[in-house]
């Protein structure tokens, strides 16, 4: 018995040591990658994150107010150049930073197809940070990557780069561009990776 309690112990320690292990509302331990999550996209229609296994994904959440909003831009750019190549970038709209998404979700789409003819996938309105946040961000902030550590989200367009295994392998703070080469390098390097 003390075998199969130590056998067990090592599993789970390895679970969190690869960075695949989070907590639920209730503190319950969960295993999981993002192809696990289902959300709502901005339409209300159902979006199971399983439909992005194989591709590497870009989550940025995303605001229409903010001094950042103009990344829209470079974020359907990056869209445009690696959509064919397996790259999909998912907005995340949320209102957690200086209310600077105050809109619906039917203002959202408006908003970004007008202003910036987003064309990339946009996901429902959620909470990103604190007591609230969903389960997507729960697990995406407690992932360590080589480029950054685990934590809350500190602004709006911060980007989490994931890997075809669904698995966390960047994180790049407000401040880095969508076309920044440190983003675009990390890109390209989980691009060739099949």
């Amino acid at each position: 018995m003390q075998r199969i309690v130590s056998l067990s112990l090592c599993a789970v320690l390895g679970l969190v040591a690869l960075g695949s292990v989070f907590a639920d509302d209730k503190g319950n331990q969960k295993v999981a990658d993002v192809f696990k999550f289902k959300m709502k996209k901005l339409d209300g229609k159902e979006a199971d994150l399983s439909g992005y296994q194989g591709k590497v994904v870009l989550f940025v959440n995303v605001a229409s107010q903010c001094g950042y909003t103009p990344q829209y831009k470079g974020l359907e750019a990056l869209h445009e150049k690696y959509a064919e190549k397996g790259l999909a970038v998912v907005g995340v709209p949320a209102n957690d930073f200086g209310a600077q998404e105050p809109g619906s979700d039917a203002e959202i789409a408006q908003f970004c197809s007008s202003k910036y003819g987003v064309k990339f996938d946009m996901l429902s309105k959620v909470t990103v940070k604190g007591d609230k946040k969903c389960d997507l961000y729960k697990y995406l902030t407690t992932q360590e990557t080589a480029w950054n550590s685990k934590g809350e989200v500190k602004w709006n367009f911060e980007k989490f780069l994931i890997g075809r295994d669904g698995k966390v392998v960047g994180r790049f703070g407000s401040g880095v561009a969508p076309d920044a080469a440190e983003l675009t390098k990390a890109i390209e390097a989980e691009l060739a990776k099949k």
